[in-house]
C-alpha cells in the first residue's frame, strides 16, 4: 500500500496540484473539521459509493489515524482505483481545515 505523509499531502494543496481527498470517517467526525475539499464517503459506505470514483484519477484517502484509511486503500486497491493512504490520518495534520 502506498503512503503519503500529511505534510506531503499539505505540500500538494499549497502548490496548488491536483489532489482528490477522500475522508472516511463518519459524519459527526468530519463536522468537528476535514481537509478543505475533501469528500466525506465514511467506510463503511465506500463499497456501495465506489462506482462514483474515477479510476483514472488518484485519490488520497483520509481517517483520524490511518487505519480506516489504509483499509479503505486497500478495498480501492483490489478494485483497480489508484489510491494512496495519508498516515498517521487527522491526528498528524498541521494544515487548514473546513
Amino acid at each position: 500500500m502506498n503512503q503519503v505523509t500529511p505534510m506531503e499531502v499539505e505540500e500538494m494543496l499549497k502548490s496548488n496540484k491536483e489532489i482528490s481527498i477522500i475522508d472516511v470517517r463518519e459524519v459527526d467526525e468530519v463536522a468537528e473539521g476535514k481537509i478543505p475539499g475533501a469528500i466525506n464517503i465514511p467506510l463503511g459506505l465506500l463499497e456501495f459509493r465506489m462506482h462514483e470514483l474515477d479510476k483514472s484519477k488518484a485519490y488520497t484517502m483520509v481517517c483520524l489515524s490511518g487505519g480506516r484509511s489504509g483499509r479503505a486503500t486497500q478495498l480501492l486497491e483490489s478494485n483497480g482505483y489508484n489510491v494512496v493512504n495519508m498516515s498517521g490520518g487527522m491526528m498528524s495534520w498541521d494544515g487548514p481545515v473546513e
